[in-house]
C-alpha cells in the first residue's frame, strides 16, 4: 500500500534552515507528482510546492518561492523540501503527498520557527 513517511522537522531560529525528507513506498515513485503542504495552528492546510513527473518541473506558493526548494531522488524514492531563511510564519505541520488518482498523505511533521 502507499506509504509516505516524513522526517527532518524540528525547532529552528528565524533565518535558519531545515531539510524535510519524505520516504515513499507502494507505488511507482519516479512517475508520480509529489507535493508538500502545511497546516498552521487554526488555519487550513495550504499547498507549498510540487515536483511534477516526468520532467521534475517545480512549482511553489508565492510565500515560499524564493526560500524553499523541492527536489527528488528517484533512486531513493524520496522527495525533499529544503527550507532556507525560515520565518516564524513558516511554523506548521508539514505534509508530504502523492497524487495517484487521488491524494495520499503522510502523517505530517512539525516545523517550529522561533527564537
Amino acid at each position: 500500500q502507499v506509504q509516505l513517511v516524513e522526517s527532518g522537522g524540528g525547532l529552528v531560529q528565524p533565518g535558519g534552515s531545515l531539510r524535510l525528507s519524505c520516504a515513499a513506498s507502494g507505488f511507482t515513485f519516479s512517475s508520480t507528482t509529489m507535493s508538500w503542504h502545511r497546516q498552521a495552528p487554526g488555519k487550513e492546510r495550504e499547498w507549498v510546492a510540487s515536483i511534477i513527473s516526468p520532467y521534475s518541473s517545480t512549482n511553489y506558493a508565492d510565500s515560499v518561492a524564493d526560500r524553499f526548494t523541492i527536489s527528488r531522488d528517484n533512486a531513493k524514492n524520496t522527495v525533499y523540501l529544503q527550507m532556507d531563511f525560515l520565518k516564524p510564519e513558516d511554523t506548521a505541520v508539514y505534509y508530504c503527498s502523492a497524487w495517484i488518482q487521488r491524494a495520499y498523505w503522510g502523517q505530517g511533521i512539525q516545523v517550529t520557527v522561533s527564537s
